[in-house]
């Protein structure tokens, strides 16, 4: 473990941005009344479009030091965006490890942040430069590419986060997924993983904290939202998609 709590220096928060985005999402709020202690050498963030949980791993990752774009601990990519507002405010209780990666020298430093939305971009940055991966990402499809970097950078104790890796992901490689961050929790990493993907919360060992409009809660696999709604889709989809289909032909009709 590296990062053993996450919090909010309130002071920092000034009466008028209280009112603003991020600070009025309920996950965001929650965060800055109570805090969030982290348990497990796993954690998924688990919720809808808009809960807040990619806004959390990407202001954790701002803490931490990875650079918001992604990329691997130590390194800046040329992105001299400021800090998000919850960035700026939110502070990391690090283990005497975390300590030792956030202060240490940057070459030292174990981890990588993964945003599905800028992985190929910052994957073109970062082509040919010592470090990281031999294959060239733009003959691969996502999905492989996703897997070349998991299996070069996703290797040995340190910090990882990820923001829906799934995006690219097929179902068998979601599998694989899986059995990587449960190894790395084995090795004495840390994963913090924001995602939609069942398949993916279903890591053993996981801590699952889902995020929506009652702020956040530790949820069992079983017990998600998530879960509940593929189970009963793929047991009987005519009765999720004709509230889709038939609404739809009623328009056009119209």
């Amino acid at each position: 473990m590296f990062v053993a709590s996450v919090s909010v220096e309130q002071e920092l928060i000034s009466d008028r941005d209280r009112d603003r985005w991020p600070f009025t999402v309920p996950c965001v709020a929650a965060l800055a009344r109570d805090g969030l202690e982290l348990t497990r050498p796993v954690t998924f963030l688990v919720g809808e479009n808009g809960s807040g949980k990619s806004t959390l791993v990407e202001a954790i990752a701002e803490a931490a030091g990875l650079d918001a774009q992604g990329g691997r601990a130590g390194r800046k990519y040329g992105n001299n965006r400021e800090k998000t507002p919850l960035g700026t405010v939110m502070r990391l209780g690090l283990t005497r490890e975390g300590a030792k990666m956030r202060t240490g020298p940057r070459t030292k430093r174990k981890g990588y942040f993964l945003r599905a939305e800028t992985a190929f971009g910052f994957a073109e940055v970062v082509s040919g430069m010592p470090g990281y991966w031999e294959d060239d990402l733009s003959e691969q499809s996502h999905g492989e590419g996703f897997m070349v970097i998991f299996d070069a950078m996703f290797r040995e104790p340190g910090l990882y986060l990820m923001d829906e890796p799934e995006a690219a992901l097929s179902f068998s490689s979601c599998l694989s997924l899986v059995g990587l961050m449960h190894q790395l929790g084995d090795l004495g990493a840390q994963v913090i993983c924001a995602t939609h993907s069942p398949v993916l919360a279903a890591t053993p060992g996981a801590d699952i904290i889902e995020v929506g409009d009652h702020g956040f809660r530790r949820s069992e696999w079983n017990d998600l939202d998530v879960v509940d709604h593929w189970r009963r889709y793929l047991a009987n989809p005519e009765v999720y998609l004709r509230h889709v289909i038939e609404p739809a032909a009623g328009r056009a009709n119209g």
